[in-house]
C-alpha cells in the first residue's frame, strides 16, 4: 500500500497498537533487480511489518546523476508495493531517509550489505530513538547503474 507520510504515520500507529514491530528499508529502486528483491525479503524478516521508503525523482537525480531516474517515483513505488512482504511504501524527497526515520521511528532500519552497522549514515538518528540497525540482503553484486550501462551497449 502506497501512503503519504502522514497516512503512513497513522497506519503505523495502528500496527504498533496491534503489537507489531516495524522494519524500514529504503532506496531508489530505479530499475529493479534481484539484489533489490533479496534486500527487501531479508528486511521483512527483521520485523512484523515492512515499510519501504522510495527516493523521489529529484533526490535520485542528485544521487545517481543526469538521466536518472529511468522511471518516475510513482511507478517505482507501485512496483515496490507489489512485492510480496512489502506492507507499506512511501516516497520521500530528501537524499537521506534520516528525517523520515526520525518521524516514523521504526524498530529496525535495514541497510544493504554495502554498509556495516557503523557506516550506516542514519545510525545515530535510529539509535537516538532506541531503534536498531540491521545489515540485510546478499552481497552487493548487483547494480542498477551497471545494468543500465549494459543495456546502453
Amino acid at each position: 500500500m502506497i501512503l503519504s507520510e502522514k497516512a503512513l504515520e497513522l497506519a503505523l500507529a495502528k500496527e504498533r497498537a496491534r503489537g507489531n514491530t516495524i522494519a524500514f528499508a529504503n532506496g531508489c529502486f530505479d530499475v529493479l533487480h534481484v539484489g533489490h528483491i533479496r534486500y527487501l525479503q531479508d528486511a521483512k524478516k527483521q520485523a512484523d511489518v515492512l515499510v519501504v521508503g522510495v527516493n523521489g525523482d529529484a533526490s535520485v537525480r542528485e544521487l545517481k546523476g543526469e538521466g536518472r531516474p529511468v522511471m518516475p517515483a510513482s511507478e517505482r513505488a507501485e512496483i515496490i508495493a507489489a512485492i510480496d512482504g512489502v506492507d507499506y511504501v512511501t516516497i520521500f524527497d530528501e537524499r537521506s531517509p534520516a528525517r523520515l526515520l526520525g518521524e516514523l521511528k521504526p524498530d529496525v532500519h535495514c541497510k544493504g550489505t554495502d554498509y556495516s552497522e557503523d557506516s550506516v549514515p542514519e545510525r545515530d538518528v535510529v539509535r537516538a530513538y532506541g531503534g536498531r540497525v540491521a545489515i540485510v540482503g546478499d552481497p552487493k553484486d548487483h547494480s542498477t547503474s551497471e545494468l543500465l550501462k549494459k543495456l546502453r551497449r
